[in-house]
């Protein structure tokens, strides 16, 4: 993607999604960070099923601690890796009441030293709870920068650094949900919808896929 590319690229997205949130469910910093950790290998329906029924009853660390593994487990055990999680999930609970106070520590090295809790779980809270331009490169994003060219790279950091260097700092806050939301419904990974897609002007791979598909062109 040329440089050029990137402002009208994020500026359609913006248009289509002035505010745009994660799907996950969540109603404060602590059911982020557990939506999150729980969210690793699973898709954000299937979090939000289960951790609906666990936030009713365990909206804390402190609560969440009471409930004890097994009882954790019992919460979360329709998602995928439920018993690792459930254990990490209650570790981190441990250290958040008895290290921080039970609140959720807003810098990059609190977070990452907490159970479960890796570089992508990392910036999605300080992103999404505490604002800052973080890139949380999942496989959407890592296939989106990929594809389009706005960000290429053979690891997922690679590609982080890149969307930090290229993406214009008026969109970095919200660039992680429109690169999400846009591979998860619209360049999906077997069958990307290019004629459907509204930045396919700007796009890499699209400019090839759309001449084909014009009319008298095989």
């Amino acid at each position: 993607m040329k440089p050029e590319s990137i402002e009208p690229f994020f500026a359609t997205l913006k248009a289509a999604n002035p505010a745009p949130q994660t799907e996950l469910q969540y109603s404060s910093v602590f059911e982020l960070l557990a939506a999150v950790l729980l969210s690793a290998q699973a898709t954000d329906v299937g979090v939000n099923k289960a951790t609906r029924r666990l936030f009713a009853v365990a909206p804390t660390p402190q609560r969440m601690l009471a409930l004890g593994l097994q009882g954790l487990t019992d919460h979360v055990r329709t998602i995928g890796l439920f018993r690792t999680k459930a254990r990490n999930l209650l570790e981190t609970c441990r250290i958040l009441v008895e290290q921080h106070g039970g609140r959720v520590p807003g810098t990059r090295q609190e977070l990452e030293a907490l159970p479960g809790v890796g570089r992508k779980t990392a910036n999605v809270v300080l992103n999404v709870a505490f604002g800052e331009p973080t890139m949380a490169v999942d496989t959407h994003i890592f296939r989106v920068s990929n594809r389009t060219g706005l960000a290429p790279g053979r690891r997922p950091i690679d590609v982080e650094q890149g969307l930090l260097e290229r993406v214009p700092p008026a969109y970095r806050v919200d660039a992680h949900h429109w690169l999400i939301l846009h591979g998860r419904y619209v360049c999906t990974a077997r069958a990307p919808r290019c004629e459907a897609c509204a930045v396919r002007a700007w796009c890499d791979h699209a400019a090839p896929t759309i001449a084909r598909l014009r009319p008298g062109k095989t």
